[in-house]
């Protein structure tokens, strides 16, 4: 995927390290913000970012760009509980992000999929 940035993380030893999420700061539907601590963030597995109100009203569960389901965007850290791991030391993405499909493709795209379980799809 162009453009996507992982934030590795430096774990006990030198040789183990973890990807961190973009936690991207917007809705990609409604350009709604939604900050590192948002509880209202959800995600699929491709870390397409949209709020709980749109995925729940507009877009039935189904990304408009992958198809996938989604899932609560996890809230990182802001202490520092170990070495790198919290939102001052692997801050979250500043690019906002938005929707690169027309809404009637999306609508096509969602009616298509919504009643297929996304664990089915």
């Amino acid at each position: 995927m162009s453009g996507v940035r992982f934030a590795m993380i430096p774990l006990g030893s030198t040789d183990e390290t973890t990807m961190a999420l973009q936690l991207r700061p917007n809705c990609e539907y409604c350009d709604k913000d939604l900050p590192p601590d948002s509880l209202e963030a959800r995600i699929c597995s491709y870390e397409c970012t949209f709020c709980a109100d749109c995925v729940a009203t507009k877009i039935d569960n189904v990304c408009p760009n992958c198809g996938g389901g989604f899932a609560p965007r996890p809230i990182r850290p802001t202490n520092e509980w170990r070495p790198g791991a919290c939102v001052v030391k692997q801050p979250p993405s500043d690019k906002r992000v938005h929707l690169k499909y027309a809404l009637d493709d999306i609508a096509a795209h969602v009616a298509r999929l919504r009643d297929i379980p996304p664990e089915e799809r």
